[in-house]
C-alpha cells in the first residue's frame, strides 16, 4: 500500500496531491517543478473529444522538438536533475501564461489555463488516506520504540548504542539523532520538502500502541476534523453535486452558471454510494483472484514435489524396464550361442571321423599296392598265375571301395545358421514411450511384402506401427477409381487385412489406409499402388450355377444333367476395357442349341441364355446362329458348330459392344451395342453339350483393331 501512497516526481508520501486530467496524481509542489513553458502560439497537441477524456496525449519525447535554436525564450530543455524516482525535475519558471504539464507516469500533455495548477482538484480523499497511513505507522513506530526504552525514543539508525531521537520526519516516518539526520536525511534537495517535528516522548502519552499493546500507555490524539472539500472555481462553496459528464464534483454556484446544464448531474452522496459500491463489487472480484491465485501457488508447489517424486519413480522404472531387455537379450544370446557349438561340434566329429575312415582305407590301400609290386617282381610264371586271380579280385575290389563321393567332405565348412536381427534393430530404434493422454491412433503401415493382385482382385495388409492409448476400434481402407480418381471406402472392420474384388483389368489402383478410435480418425497411411492383370483369367463359378450343372477341371469344363438349358456364370466381372475369351465345344450329341456370351449376374438360371433383360446372347446350332436378347431373335446367320469348334467371345467396353467368333472368323455383324455396367461371360447348355472355357487369350490378329 505504501507505494500507492508515494508521490512518483520525488518518491516521498503525497503531500498536497492534485489530481491530474489522466487521474494520476503528484504534489503540489512537484507539479511546480515538471511545468514547463513552451513558445509563444505553441500548445501542446490537444485532445479531440473521445468518450468520457476532455485531454490528448502527447509523445513522450515532446519535450525535445522544441529547441534552444527553435525558440526565442532562451533554454527551457529539462535539466539534468531527477527525482528519487527517476524522473526528470525541472527548474522553476517565471510563471508564463503559455506553460504544460506532463504526467510522470503516462506521460500524457495537458496545457495550464490562466489559473495555473489551481485549475486542478485537490485529490483530498489521497490526502486523508496518507494522513491516517502516518498516523498508523507513527503509532507503531512508537509503540515499538517504548517496548526497548520507557524513557526516549531512540534513533532508529544508529548502527551501536542508539542515542536519543532528537528529530522525527514525518514522510519518512523515522526518528533521527543530530549525526544521522545530517548524514542520512539533509535538509537539502528532495528531503528539503520533508517535515521534521520533535519526537514525542512515550511516557509523557505523545504515542501509544494502536492496538492498545503493552508497548504504550498513552493514547494517540484524535486526529483533526477534515475540512469540507471547496470548489476549485468558487473556494467558498463546498462541492454539493457529481457532473457524470465531467466526472467531476461540482458546487452549487457551478451549476448557477450553467457550465454543466445539458450535464447528467447527480447529488455528491448519491454517488459516493453508488461508486463505493461499485469499487466494493470490483474488489471482491479481485478478492477472490489473489485468494485463487494463492491456492494456486500452493498446487504449483505440490506439483513441483510430485514431479519431483515421480520423475525419480519414472527414472528407476525406465532403468528397469531396459534392464530387464538386456537380461533377456543375454539370455537368448546365450540360448543361441549353445546350438552354434552343438553345430561346431557335430561338424568336427563328423570332419574327424572321415578323417579317421579315409585314412584307414589309404593305409589299407597303401599296403596292397606296395604287395601288388613286390608280386610283379616275381619272374616264376607258375607261381605268378597261382595268386594272380585273386590279387586282380582284391585289387578290383579295393578300387570299388573309393565310389563317386567317397573323397568329398560330408560336412560344409559355411554354418547354415541365419540370425535376422533387423526386425529387432528397427524395434528397438523404435523404441520411445507411448502417449499417456488419448488420441488417435497413428498412420497404419502398409506391408508391402504382402499386398498382391490376382486377375481383376487385389489384396492388401497393414499393421500397426506404435498403438495409440486408447485401443483402436477399426480401420478404413480406400481405393480410387483406377484412374487416379477420388478415394471411395472399399472397407471399413477391425481386421488387417482385406481382399477387394470386381477392379478393372489393366488399371493401376492407389490403396491407402488409416485407422480410428474412440478419440478421432487418425492420418492415412502411404499410399500404395496395385496393379491389376492385363488379360482376365477366370473359370466358371459353382457358387452361382444352376443346380443342373456338373462342373470338372479345376471349373473350367461344363456340363449339365437336365435336357432343358441350365445356366452358368464366370468368375469375373467386367466394367472398362476390351476382353476375349473362347469356348470349345468337346461334345456335341444331337444338334443342340447352346448359348454364349455375357449377362447381370442376377439373370435367370433355369433357362436360355438371353431370354430375359439381364443377358446378351448367341445361340447357335450345327447350321446358323441368332443373337438373343429380352426372348428377342435377330440377326439370323449360317454356319453352326461340331465337335471340336471354338466359340469367341468380344466384349469392348470402350465401344460398349459385344460381337462373336466361330473358329476365329466373325459370325455375323457385331451382335450388340451401347452396352454399359457390369457384365460376366454367361453360357446356358442342356445334356448333349460339353465345353470348355479358355482365358487370358490375346485378341486374335485378324480382329485387332
Amino acid at each position: 500500500m505504501e507505494e500507492e501512497l508515494k508521490c512518483p516526481v520525488c518518491g516521498s508520501l503525497f503531500k498536497d496531491p492534485i489530481l491530474l486530467p489522466c487521474s494520476h496524481n503528484v504534489c503540489l509542489a512537484c507539479a511546480r517543478n515538471i511545468t514547463v513553458q513552451t513558445p509563444e502560439g505553441e500548445t501542446p497537441v490537444q485532445s479531440r473529444a473521445s468518450g468520457s477524456s476532455d485531454y490528448d496525449y502527447l509523445d513522450m519525447d515532446k519535450m525535445s522538438l522544441y529547441s534552444e535554436t527553435d525558440s526565442g525564450y532562451g533554454s527551457y530543455t529539462p535539466c539534468q536533475l531527477k527525482s528519487p524516482n527517476g524522473v526528470r525535475v525541472f527548474p522553476p519558471t517565471i510563471p508564463h501564461r503559455h506553460c504544460s504539464l506532463t504526467c510522470p507516469l503516462c506521460h500524457r500533455s495537458v496545457s495550464l489555463d490562466e489559473r495555473g495548477l489551481r485549475g486542478f482538484p485537490r485529490n483530498r480523499l489521497l490526502e486523508a488516506i496518507v494522513t491516517r497511513y502516518q498516523q498508523n505507522r507513527a503509532s507503531s513506530s512508537s509503540s515499538s520504540s517504548s517496548s526497548s526504552s520507557s524513557s526516549a525514543v531512540k534513533c532508529q539508525l544508529c548502527d551501536r548504542n542508539p542515542v536519543d531521537a532528537s528529530v522525527m520526519c514525518e514522510q519518512c516516518d523515522v526518528y533521527y539523532c543530530n549525526a544521522c539526520q545530517q548524514r542520512c536525511h539533509p535538509s537539502r534537495g528532495p528531503l528539503a520538502k520533508h517535515r521534521l517535528v520533535p519526537p514525542k516522548n512515550p511516557a509523557a502519552g505523545g504515542a501509544a500502541s494502536g492496538g492498545g499493546g503493552s508497548g504504550g500507555s498513552g493514547q494517540q490524539p484524535p486526529a483533526t476534523a477534515r475540512k469540507p472539500a471547496t470548489c476549485v472555481d468558487h473556494e467558498a462553496e463546498n462541492f454539493s453535486m457529481f457532473c457524470c459528464s465531467c466526472k467531476a464534483p461540482v458546487c452549487v454556484k457551478c451549476l448557477e452558471e450553467g457550465r454543466h446544464a445539458k450535464h447528467d448531474v447527480k447529488p455528491l452522496a448519491a454517488m459516493w454510494k453508488q461508486h463505493k459500491c461499485q469499487l466494493s463489487q470490483a474488489l471482491n472480484g479481485v478478492s477472490d483472484k489473489a485468494k485463487d491465485a494463492k491456492e494456486f501457488l500452493v498446487q504449483l508447489k505440490n506439483l513441483l514435489q510430485q514431479i519431483q517424486e515421480n520423475g525419480v519413480e519414472f527414472e528407476a522404472c525406465l532403468v528397469a524396464q531396459c534392464d530387464s531387455l538386456i537380461e533377456a537379450l543375454t539370455r537368448q544370446k546365450a540360448k543361441l550361442l549353445t546350438k552354434v557349438t552343438k553345430e561346431k561340434e557335430y561338424k568336427l566329429k563328423v570332419a574327424r571321423d572321415q578323417i579317421t575312415h579315409c585314412t584307414m582305407k589309404l593305409r589299407q590301400t597303401t599296403g596292397m599296392m606296395e604287395y601288388c609290386l613286390e608280386v610283379l617282381k616275381e619272374n616264376d610264371p607258375s607261381g605268378f598265375l597261382q595268386i594272380s586271380d585273386a590279387l586282380i579280385k582284391r585289387v578290383t575290389s579295393s578300387q570299388d571301395q573309393w565310389v563317386k563321393g567317397a573323397l568329398e567332405p560330408k560336412v560344409s565348412p559355411d554354418f547354415d545358421l541365419t540370425l535376422n536381427t533387423d526386425s529387432l534393430l528397427q524395434t528397438i530404434l523404435q523404441l520411445d514411450f507411448l502417449e499417456s493422454s488419448p488420441s488417435v491412433p497413428a498412420a497404419p503401415l502398409l506391408q508391402l511384402e504382402k499386398c498382391c493382385t490376382r486377375n481383376n482382385s487385389a489384396t492388401l495388409a497393414w499393421r500397426v506401427i506404435a498403438p495409440s492409448a486408447s485401443p483402436i476400434e477399426g480401420y478404413v481402407l480406400e481405393l480410387d477409381d483406377g484412374n487416379g480418381g477420388q478415394y471411395r471406402e472399399v472397407y471399413v472392420g477391425k481386421e488387417t487385412v482385406c481382399t477387394v474384388d470386381g477392379l478393372h483389368f489393366n488399371s493401376s489402383y492407389n490403396a491407402r489406409v488409416k485407422a480410428y478410435n474412440a478419440i478421432g480418425v487418425g492420418p492415412y497411411s502411404k499410399t500404395v499402388v496395385l496393379k491389376t492383370s492385363d488379360v482376365a483369367w477366370f473359370t466358371f463359378d459353382p457358387t452361382s450355377a444352376h443346380r443342373d450343372i456338373v462342373l470338372s477341371n479345376e471349373n473350367q469344363t461344363v456340363s449339365c444333367n437336365s435336357y432343358d438349358d441350365r445356366v452358368v456364370l464366370g468368375t469375373a466381372a467386367f466394367s472398362k476395357g476390351v476382353h476375349y475369351w473362347e469356348v470349345t465345344i468337346d461334345r456335341y450329341d444331337n444338334h443342340p442349341d447352346p448359348a454364349f456370351g455375357i449377362a447381370r449376374i442376377n439373370t435367370m438360371k433355369d433357362m436360355m441364355l438371353g431370354k430375359d433383360d439381364k443377358a446378351w446372347a448367341m445361340y447357335v446350332d450345327n447350321n446358323r446362329s441368332w443373337f438373343m436378347h429380352n426372348n428377342s431373335h435377330t440377326n439370323r446367320a449360317e454356319g453352326g458348330i461340331a465337335k471340336g469348334s471354338t466359340v469367341g467371345v468380344l466384349l469392348d467396353l470402350t465401344k460398349h459392344s459385344l460381337t462373336f467368333y466361330v473358329n476365329k472368323v466373325q459370325h455375323g455383324p457385331t451382335a450388340f451395342e451401347n452396352l454399359d455396367g457390369v457384365f460376366v461371360p454367361a453360357v446356358s447348355l442342356n445334356r448333349n453339350v460339353q465345353v470348355t472355357l479358355l482365358t487370358g487369350l490375346e485378341l486374335p490378329k485378324n480382329i485387332k483393331q
